[in-house]
Order: C-alpha cells, then structure tokens, then sequence
C-alpha cells in the first residue's frame, strides 16, 4: 500500500531538511504504507489509480499551491504536522479551496489520529477506484413494479465509473437449451446433500434450477460481469422456474447477483462488496414497528455463504422452483440502500439481528432486525422498496465513503 506525499515547501527552506523536519510524521506513516515523496513540479506523472496527499511542508507555500489549482487532486487531502509553519498554510489554502467549490480536509492532531484518518480515506479510495469500469449486466427489463428504483446509466457512469450492460433473457434461453441434466447432476446433490431440509423443491426443480445458474454464469463470463440484476418473474413465464437459486450461487462464486432487474439494489451491493469484503442480502422490508424499531426482511434467495444453515424451499409467490430460507447468524448488522437515479442519495443504519422467523405469508428466508434509529424512515421517506442487509457494524465505513463521493444522507 503506498501513499503519494505531493510536496510543498517554501524555496526559503532547505530540501535537504525536508525529512529531518517532518520525522515524526513520516516515520508513523512508514510503519502501515509505503510513502514516496513527490516534488509538486510532478505531480502530472502520478495516475488516477494513485493515493495523493498534499504535503504542506512548510509556510509560504499559499500561492503556490493555489497556482496548481487545476492539477491538484480531488478531494484535497492535506497534510500539515505543523512543524515550519505547515498548519497556518494549510489553513488558509483550504479555506481557499472550499471557497471554491472543492472538498478540502485537514489531516492534522495527535499520530494516531492522523493515521486512523489515513487508513479511512485509503481504504475510501481503493474502493472507489476498484468501482471503476465495473460491469453490472442488466438481465431482462427492471421489473414494472419498482417504479422508483430507475437509474440513468449515464450519470451512473460519470459518477461511479460503472457500466450498466442490457442483455436480453434470450441469451440465457439459449445456454439453458443447451445444458443437460446430466451436467448439472454432482451439482445438485451437492447443495441438496447440504441442506437442513427439503420442503417443497423437487429433484426436477433442482435440476432445472442448477441449469439456469450455469446459462448465467456461461453470460457472466462471455460479457466479463461483475455484477447482474436479472429480470427473475418473466423467467418462470418461459422455462418454468426462478432464478433464486442461480442467485444465491452466483453471489457466493463472487459475482453480485440481485432480483427483479433492481438497479438501484445492485449497485449498492457492488458498492458495500467494494468497501467491506463482505456480501449483502438483497430484501423486502415486510413488517415494520415504528414503536420498537423493528423491521422484518424478507426474501427468497440469499448467498448460502452467508447462512449458518439453509433449507430447500419453493417460490413464495409463485410456489415453483427453488428458493433458499436460510437460518442467518444473529448480531451486528448494517442496513443500507443508495438510491436516486444517479445514485446520490443514501440510506445507512446499524442495527441487531435478533432472529430468524417463520412467517407463512412472507419470502423465504426473513430475519428480524431492532434498529438502532427510528424506523419511520421506511414510513416516511424511503428510497424504494429493496434494502441491503450486511453482518457487522459498518455505518462509520459507509457513512464516509458516500459522504466522500458526495451522496446526500436520507433519514
């Protein structure tokens, strides 16, 4: 991991001194990153795939800085330990920075602090540079149904680098033709032989289900996707069973996979996998108390990766197919959605799983979540349907990767 130091020092002091002034700071951050010291006349050579920070070295150096307005990097993270009058610099060049219109922060304090600060806008920026050029094939239409969850795939791209790729069910008609039951038969006893139970599913269903994940994949691979969002309803019209098992694998194979051509919904779980590692469950919100905080999600597919145990299933509404209820860990939880057509907006609670119920009117798999702010939110203000459900506390995480790509907070 390697930081780029862009360095700005007055000519009245001395380069040779530049290190032995500023030792404490770069010997702390030596010690978690590779740091190179870049001369400002340089800064054109780095790319955009390199961490900056503006090392304000010395005093003085406020109209030099403002003289490379154009080429400095954004948002303008600048360091200022405070030794040769660093901090009074720093000071008055992010005010002049914010007066224009660009997001300036100050990393300055006690070490430790500055390096928690460090590793947060580090790690803010390798997701938002691992976002870039990302795939999300478009399998199918969005469902008729999420009429507030369209996204505009230009401004999605100018902001986020992602691409949105239409692809027509067709294409996996075609691989799912020819695909045999015989090919998919190890498959399939595999997830059957690890399953708590097997209520509904047929063997048949199973079969038919294993081959429609593989006719995904085989589209995955031709069109290099990261992500997809597939048209799941109109699947059962044409080959008589749901894509909720073909999900549920394809999220633990590492391709984000959501329901019902939700655009909205897959992008927030690229973005949460992008910043935390860690796999979403894609849901309804289909009960909520406003007197207890409590909200019940609800779905019928889920990674098997993120379930302790899982249990065979059919279809909810349709009651074809294979579904996964799956039995998730309680604890920690964070809830999350990115909304807005050039998703700018952003919904983030923390919350506690406290257990997993077992309604008969209801999706598959369905946990209860007590939240840890008010629930009305989902009453009042929501930004559509689906919601994104990931194990552990990351509302700080979050919270600070899209305030850094200037999304607005909805609460």
């Amino acid at each position: 991991m390697t930081i780029h130091l862009i360095s700005f020092a007055s000519l009245l002091h001395k380069q040779t001194t530049l290190r032995a002034s500023h030792e404490a700071i770069l010997s702390e951050l030596e010690k978690y990153y590779t740091v190179k010291l870049v001369d400002y006349q340089d800064m054109d050579k780095l790319t955009s795939d390199d961490f900056k920070i503006i090392f304000i070295a010395t005093g003085g150096v406020e109209r030099l800085v403002i003289q490379h307005f154009e080429r400095l990097p954004r948002p303008a993270i600048l360091l200022a330990d405070g030794m040769q009058n660093s901090l009074a610099a720093a000071l008055e060049i992010s005010t002049w920075l914010r007066g224009r219109g660009m997001k300036s922060e100050i990393l300055h304090g006690e070490l430790p602090s500055i390096i928690q600060r460090v590793h947060i806008l580090y790690n803010n920026f390798q997701a938002q540079r691992s976002l870039f050029g990302k795939r999300i094939g478009v399998i199918g239409t969005p469902s008729s149904w999420l009429v507030a969850s369209n996204v505009d795939y230009l401004l999605a791209k100018r902001r986020w680098g992602i691409e949105y790729i239409d692809i027509p069910l067709e294409r996996i008609y075609e691989h799912f033709q020819q695909i045999t039951d015989e090919q998919v038969g190890a498959s399939c006893a595999a997830v059957a032989s690890q399953a708590l139970a097997c209520r509904e599913g047929t063997p048949e269903d199973i079969i038919k289900a294993m081959r429609l994940y593989r006719a995904i994949k085989k589209v995955c691979e031709e069109e290099k996707l990261e992500a997809l969002t597939l048209s799941c309803f109109k699947l059962i019209e044409q080959i008589d069973t749901t894509g909720c098992l073909a999900l549920s694998l394809l999220n633990d194979d590492g391709i984000m996979a959501g329901c019902e051509g939700d655009l909205q919904s897959i992008f927030t779980l690229l973005a949460v996998k992008s910043l935390t590692g860690k796999d979403g469950f894609m849901a309804n919100p289909s009960m909520i108390n406003a007197r207890t905080n409590e909200l019940i999600l609800a779905h019928c597919t889920i990674g098997l990766k993120q379930t302790e145990r899982y249990i065979i299933r059919n279809h909810f509404e349709t009651e074809k197919g294979i579904a996964i209820q799956g039995l998730l860990p309680t604890g920690d939880v964070t809830i999350i959605k990115c909304g807005g057509e050039c998703l700018d907006e952003y919904y983030l609670s923390a919350g506690t799983l406290s257990e997993n119920t077992n309604y008969i009117n209801m999706c598959r798999t369905q946990v209860r979540i007590r939240m840890n702010t008010s629930a009305e939110y989902f009453l009042k203000n929501p930004l559509g349907n689906h919601h994104i459900l990931v194990h552990g506390n990351y509302e700080d995480a979050l919270n600070e990767f899209f305030l850094a790509n200037a999304c607005k907070r909805t609460e």
